[in-house]
């Protein structure tokens, strides 16, 4: 009987006991703006997400994630929404047309690099088969991507229209799947496993009590850092340390929502401020990176038809953006560490394994800094 508890027990205390546990279950609180219900985009009323996961075998490592706007037909009653270009080595799907109307007519959704054109083409026939829509001609689908291609047989493009459609389908409002999951399964940040995160803003009533929700699908290096501790440097993890290479490479998508009434020009200034909170986590947008934000506004719909002339809509004063500037940089930030802290080690193609973020060590690390 003695002979098997000491094992037993020596297994236990190799167990993470912080495993699977977001930031701010474990203490850490970043910036100073409270969260939504869920910490999450979807604390944007009426905005849903939807994931299907792909681990097969040894080598699929892949998946699809999907946010929805809003109920109802998207193409017939369009959300306002901007494109930020952080950095352009990518292959975002459906950027001119947002540049040019300010307009967003689908869904957004996130896979790997060489799996945009399937996602286009089942955001077609998504749009395409909504009642309503039996006359549309011309379809705007916004895909975007990061490259997974270090656990995941990417060449295989392994995420088919199936998948896409039924990331679409199970959209949800609530809680979202963070870590290793939909888009975000096979991907690497700062070294560690990557993945999706996501984390909301709440902003008081005196303040227009507004929400910002972001969700992030992590695939990029630099030096990280925590709430402004060094973690990445503390760790000896980072890219550049002992020579000038591509492990800074990847790419990492943000989608920002919001129900605050901005049309595409304060959009736009909104997603130029998402870009900040990357950098506050210590992205660097290096030559391989594409990195792009995708803001949207809940707040009033712009229908595809029309006989009126003009549309009287309310909009948000410049004077009054600042609150939801900070609310962006937070969630983002955010949402970046939580997908690093509810992402696990993974193995997967030609036995690459990229490991999870130590977070044992990164407490011990917070509480040093006194964070």
């Amino acid at each position: 009987m003695r002979f098997f508890l000491l094992p037993l027990l020596l297994i236990f205390c190799f167990v993470d006991i912080h495993a699977q546990q977001r930031p701010r279950e474990l203490g850490i609180k970043i910036g100073v703006l409270p969260t939504g219900t869920h910490n999450a985009i979807t604390d944007v009323a009426g905005v849903k997400v939807g994931q299907v996961t792909l681990v097969q075998g040894a080598d699929v490592r892949t998946g699809v994630t999907a946010i929805l706007p809003q109920e109802g037909n998207l193409f017939q009653q369009k959300v306002p929404a901007a494109i930020y270009i952080g950095n352009g080595f990518g292959k975002l799907a459906g950027y001119t047309q947002v540049e040019e109307l300010g307009t967003l007519e689908t869904p957004v959704v996130l896979t790997n690099t060489l799996n945009v054109p399937t996602a286009t083409d089942a955001l077609i026939d998504w749009t395409l088969s909504q009642g309503g829509n039996q006359q549309v001609r011309s379809v705007n689908p916004v895909v975007g991507e990061t490259n997974d291609g270090y656990l995941n047989d990417i060449r295989g493009r392994h995420v088919r229209k199936e998948h896409v459609l039924e990331a679409l389908q199970k959209a949800q409002g609530g809680a979202v799947a963070e870590g290793n999951v939909g888009a975000g399964t096979g991907t690497v940040c700062f070294g560690w496993k990557g993945g999706i995160g996501t984390s909301s803003r709440k902003l008081p009533a005196k303040l227009g009590g507004y929400t910002v929700g972001v969700l992030v699908q992590t695939n990029f290096g630099g030096v990280l850092q925590i709430d402004g501790v060094p973690i990445g440097e503390e760790l000896g993890k980072y890219s550049f340390k002992e020579s000038l290479d591509k492990s800074s490479d990847g790419s990492c998508m943000m989608v920002v929502a919001t129900d605050a009434p901005l049309d595409a020009r304060n959009l736009k200034r909104l997603a130029k401020r998402v870009f900040m909170g990357l950098a506050r986590t210590g992205g660097i947008a290096s030559n391989g990176s594409g990195d792009y934000v995708i803001a949207f506004s809940t707040a009033y719909r712009i229908p595809h038809d029309t006989n009126q002339p003009t549309a009287p809509v309310t909009l948000l004063h410049n004077d009054y953006m600042s609150p939801l500037f900070l609310a962006a940089i937070e969630a983002t930030e955010e949402a970046i560490v939580n997908s690093l802290f509810m992402a696990e080690t993974m193995t997967g193609t030609q036995g690459h394994t990229v490991e999870a973020l130590p977070k044992q060590k990164v407490l011990e690390l917070m509480k040093q800094y006194g964070r």
